[in-house]
């Protein structure tokens, strides 16, 4: 490691708690902790320099801040050997304005990480001096290898059981590592950045032969990888936005976007043969990323044919969300980001805190034989079904649509957006026809369609049975076979059983095909039937 300025802590077991890590203090000093306070973590990177102050749900953090300047330190490296002079005012003035805003975010301090501009730059220790001079801050210098297993822990922050191979493209250099079993496993480094192959002589032709001979040993050093490759890195992003302009993707969400081997040849040809203003402009991709892209996509185009991934999905979490998985116990690792998040949104915003699991309960005889995973969609969409209630009465169901879709969520595909904002939708309103989301509507079949509707439906009757979580309630019953729903309802629920809340039944029973049988009582033990 070049220029490291600091010693860092011993590294963090896997299984247990941080002792410090690259905070500098323990975040979770209680291992049943799962909540986080804020925590600001700046990236030095070879094109930018980011903050992000994270807060919220420590499983599934939420971005309470995020800021980034595009400094290019990077840029001109490999004809130099140090840091490029503009770039270093520019980063050192981001420096200055990063700090001040921490500390008016009452922040007791910040972690800031250095990649490979400031590790290979002859002048990186220099300029970490000047920003410890002038701020304060401490800048710990990683290497390859660990900013790899870093970006490694981030994707697996946003996708649990997630295996494959991550790639994490910076300005000056392109890491990869394996990851399975919540574990990451090999990893490389190699200097295929845009900012480096910019600067490489002998153009097209020269870069191509490069690009090839570099990969092919880092082929030979990682083995086989035949599953899913995830994208880490503001390049890879630009170039999933150019992927769903092209392809006229509607919903704009890079986190989980799949792209295939197919696609990535398409968006490439495209790159190449298309006017780069023209599609910086129609993709909101600025103009420094821009004049990266080409030779990120020469870069991505030689990867996907050396590894041959079965599909391609673009990660939003890398080496700052993995600052933040390497500390936690594995307790808080296990649990689920999307259930995690939608119950802290639901404790923050609920008109009644806690409803979300009876009304959960009360529906969850409408599952019984469902997978898994419709069951915890199920589960977060009940989380969620009131956190939208400040809206306008006659915008709440698309609030809440749009919300579920565009959420900061992690652990949840785009078909599974849809399906979540449909129910939430319906929540609010019977129908889903004439909305502004309609293009959003057909990324999932009619069969997805109507299920979510139904669970809507089943959250909008049950929404209307408030009651003190210490009383009797009632009971919902399902049998499928027989196209019969019964409601058992306790009679101090009866006088909650008007005839708005009987009307919402009713609309359920239709969207089920069911007849409906509301009755009065204790329900008694379910006998056997179909």
């Amino acid at each position: 490691m070049a220029n490291r300025t600091d010693t860092l802590p011993t590294s963090v077991p896997e299984t247990g708690v941080a002792d410090l890590g690259l905070f500098g203090k323990p975040l979770f000093e209680d291992p049943s902790a799962r909540a986080l306070a804020r925590v600001g973590v700046v990236d030095v990177g070879s094109n930018s320099v980011r903050l992000v102050v994270f807060d919220g749900a420590a499983r599934s953090p939420a971005y309470f801040y995020n800021e980034k300047i595009m400094c290019a330190l990077g840029a001109g490296m490999a004809e130099t050997g140090h840091l490029s002079p503009t770039g270093r005012v520019r980063a050192l003035s981001a420096m200055r304005r990063f700090k001040k805003l921490a500390d008016g975010m009452g922040l007791s301090e910040l972690s800031v990480v250095a990649t490979a501009a400031v590790r290979d730059a002859s002048d990186g220790k220099d300029f970490c001096d000047d920003v410890r001079r002038e701020t304060g801050l401490r800048i710990w210098v990683i290497d390859g290898e660990e900013e790899a297993r870093l970006s490694a822990q981030g994707v697996l922050l946003g996708w649990p059981g997630a295996y494959g191979l991550v790639c994490d493209i910076g300005g000056s250099s392109m890491e990869l590592a394996e990851i399975s079993g919540g574990r990451v496993g090999r990893r490389v480094t190699s200097q295929l950045g845009p900012l480096k192959l910019r600067d490489l002589k002998g153009g097209a032709k020269a870069r191509s032969a490069h690009i090839k001979e570099v990969m092919d040993g880092l082929q030979d050093k990682m083995g086989a990888q035949r599953d899913r490759l995830f994208l880490v890195g503001g390049s890879w992003r630009a170039i999933a936005r150019i992927d769903m302009y092209r392809r006229s993707y509607p919903l704009h969400v890079l986190h989980e976007y799949r792209m295939t081997v197919r696609s990535v040849s398409a968006t490439v040809k495209f790159i190449q043969q298309s006017n780069l203003d023209e599609i910086r402009s129609a993709c909101g991709v600025s103009s420094t990323r821009m004049a990266l892209v080409p030779y990120a996509a020469e870069v991505l185009s030689r990867l996907v044919k050396s590894f041959k991934p079965k599909d391609i999905a673009i990660s939003s979490y890398g080496i700052r969300e993995g600052m933040l998985y390497e500390q936690m116990p594995q307790r808080l690792r296990d649990r689920d980001p999307l259930i995690e998040a939608c119950r802290f949104a639901e404790a923050k915003d609920a008109r009644m805190p806690g409803f979300g699991k009876i009304l959960n309960n009360f529906i969850a005889p409408l599952y019984k034989s469902s997978p898994a995973p419709r069951k915890r969609l199920v589960k977060a969409a009940c989380l969620l079904h009131d956190v939208s209630w400040r809206a306008h009465p006659d915008y709440r169901a698309e609030v809440c649509f749009d919300n579920a879709t565009r959420a900061n969520l992690g652990g949840l595909k785009h078909a599974e957006r849809i399906y979540l904002g449909l129910a939430l939708l319906h929540r609010y309103s019977n129908k889903r026809e004439n909305t502004r989301f309609a293009d959003l509507h057909d990324m999932v079949d009619e069969q997805t369609r109507n299920e979510a509707e139904i669970l809507g439906k089943a959250m909008r009757f049950g929404a209307m049975l408030w009651m003190n979580k210490h009383e009797d309630r009632g009971e919902m019953r399902w049998f499928p076979k027989r196209k019969l729903l019964e409601i058992w309802l306790t009679p101090d629920m009866l006088p909650l059983f008007g005839e708005v809340a009987e009307a919402r039944l009713n609309s359920l029973a239709a969207s089920l095909g069911a007849e409906v049988q509301v009755k009065t009582g204790k329900a008694q033990p379910e006998r056997k039937r179909s």
